[in-house]
């Protein structure tokens, strides 16, 4: 749930992944375009090209860059603002985009696009009083909106596709796709997650309603606006606690209840819950509130960090009516629709699914964590349910390497494709050729729903390669020698995934095979047999 951070930045990588398939969706609430996210914070940061170049053999379309205020802005350690520091000036005396700027180039370069989490730790100056005086610097303290969106005013300015710093021959690259601080429900980010005095009263609802506003202002006054531009918002953490007192985690629908100005039943707050809430205390208040916070209504969408822990997911145990997991989404999608009505909106919000991942065993030697074998089928299950929701328009696979291990069972967040030192994972080929079948039991001469995607093929068409096939490949059970019993055909470079149905001779395996196109230096360079590339198998049964 997004604990690991870099100290220098939050990278976040959206690999996109257009639902557009030649084939019509068997699913009738199937979505017609979904965005996969993938990211891996510390190792793009250290090598940009090293790792954009991998992605793009994976399929990245998109990198998402956290770009992190108290990295960029000058002086972050210290509780005085720089004098003289003008913050909405991109070419500003103290900022630092030395992190930043390589990796837009870079990607435009690769003709990979860029989206921008804005957020999220404050430099101390401009950091609220009151923190606590416990030897830490608390970076997320009562963060200033006015501060902040200066702050987003300058990166707006800087990547308009017109801006040209200093000793540059040429602009840097315009950025369309934005979203808006991280996980603003844990107090790691936002604090305090309650309000001082009474700390079972949410407080980092108004915290967030005023920085998002703030943000949303300063993208429109710098021509990114929705019209234009991809603008997510809250980039929610699934769970949370009963109690999330200074600094633990807030369930993530009683956040957005506080951040709306609604109660637990979804009535509009009054008097003095209201006012502590920082929300209108009269009727009249709550008729101005939709048109006082644009964004929470004109957003292009809502990002959500979907992690299913361990679980499969469509599954979620706790069975919390305030979570929003991918196991939760129903829940999630209805509590949405009904903060909209609250103020007269009949919009139904996309999803954005901006993390997600499962921690294996290995490397970490202990429950709950799931084999790469079985994560990698929750991987291809948890894709085809989102690619089947009509709301949910992204995926997110994090990391694509898993950190070093660390003393002890618990190595870290190794949720990656790669291990820590860089060979693949069971996930890899299944994020690269996702394949799931819904059912893998029939009767003979009936046939089985079979889904799937070839990311890379976006890339093979780009770069001239024409129409991609994907091969649909079937072995009996007492035999290794796979066959193909369908060719399905991608035409267009936004097309990954296709879903069909096949009648199999037998009980066996089924499986993927991809071609990379030979001598495409862009793609690898892989020869004519290195190039050939399968998903995970799945078996199947036959009565």
């Amino acid at each position: 749930m997004d604990f690991v951070r870099s100290a220098l930045a939050a990278v976040r990588i959206l690999l996109l992944a257009a639902t557009l398939s030649a084939m019509a969706p068997t699913g009738a609430g199937a979505a017609t375009g979904m965005t996969s996210i993938f990211q891996d914070d510390p190792h793009l940061i250290a090598d940009p090209q090293g790792v954009l170049a991998q992605l793009r053999v994976l399929g990245a379309t998109t990198i998402k860059v956290g770009v992190r205020w108290s990295t960029i802005a000058p002086s972050p350690n210290s509780r005085t603002r720089p004098r003289g520091f003008h913050a909405g000036d991109p070419g500003a005396r103290g900022y630092n985009w030395r992190i930043i700027d390589p990796i837009v180039r870079d990607a435009a370069a690769d003709g990979i696009q860029v989206n921008f989490n804005l957020g999220n730790a404050a430099p101390l100056w401009a950091t609220g009083p009151g923190a606590p005086r416990d030897g830490q610097r608390h970076y997320n303290w009562e963060p200033s909106a006015g501060e902040f969106g200066q702050f987003v005013a300058a990166v707006g300015k800087r990547y308009s596709g017109s801006y040209r710093p200093a000793g540059a021959s040429t602009p840097l690259p315009r950025i369309s796709s934005w979203s808006i601080w991280s996980e603003p429900n844990l107090g790691y980010s936002i604090a305090p997650q309650g309000v001082p005095g009474d700390l079972t009263i949410e407080n980092s609802g108004r915290l967030y309603r005023n920085l998002l506003a703030a943000a949303w202002a300063s993208l429109g006054a710098t021509h990114h606006g929705p019209s234009t531009d991809t603008i997510m918002i809250d980039e929610l953490a699934p769970r949370g606690n009963d109690y999330f007192g200074v600094f633990a985690p807030m369930k993530p629908l009683q956040f957005l209840r506080a951040l709306y100005c609604v109660d637990s039943r979804y009535r509009p707050l009054r008097g003095s819950a209201a006012a502590i809430r920082g929300c209108p205390t009269t009727a009249a208040g709550s008729r101005r509130f939709r048109a006082q916070n644009p964004a929470l209504f004109n957003a292009n969408g809502v990002s959500d960090h979907l992690w299913a822990r361990w679980y499969p997911p469509n599954e979620d145990p706790q069975h919390d009516p305030d979570y929003a997991g991918l196991p939760d989404l129903g829940q999630f999608e209805r509590a949405l629709d009904r903060l909209q009505r609250v103020y007269g909106s009949g919009r139904k919000l996309p999803i954005y699914n901006t993390e997600f991942g499962y921690i294996t065993n290995p490397p970490n030697h202990s429950d709950p964590f799931v084999s790469p074998t079985t994560a990698s089928y929750y991987l291809n299950w948890a894709e085809y349910l989102s690619w089947r929701s009509s709301r949910v328009r992204s995926f997110s696979q994090y990391l694509l390497e898993d950190p070093p291990p660390n003393p002890g069972l618990y190595t870290g967040w190794s949720s990656g494709l790669l291990t820590y030192q860089g060979k693949p994972k069971a996930t890899y080929d299944a994020w690269r050729l996702p394949l799931y079948l819904p059912a893998t039991a029939s009767r003979r001469g009936r046939s089985l729903e079979v889904w799937g995607c070839a990311r890379p093929s976006r890339y093979a068409m780009l770069d001239g390669g024409g129409p991609q096939t994907v091969a649909i490949q079937f072995a009996t059970g007492s035999r290794s020698t796979f066959t193909t019993v369908r060719t399905v055909t991608l035409t267009t470079p936004t097309s990954c995934y296709f879903d069909t149905r096949v009648t199999f001779p037998a009980s066996g395996t089924v499986r993927l095979e991809w071609q990379y196109p030979a001598n495409d230096p862009r793609l690898g360079n892989f020869g004519p047999s290195q190039g050939t590339v399968y998903s995970r198998t799945v078996q199947i049964t036959l009565r």
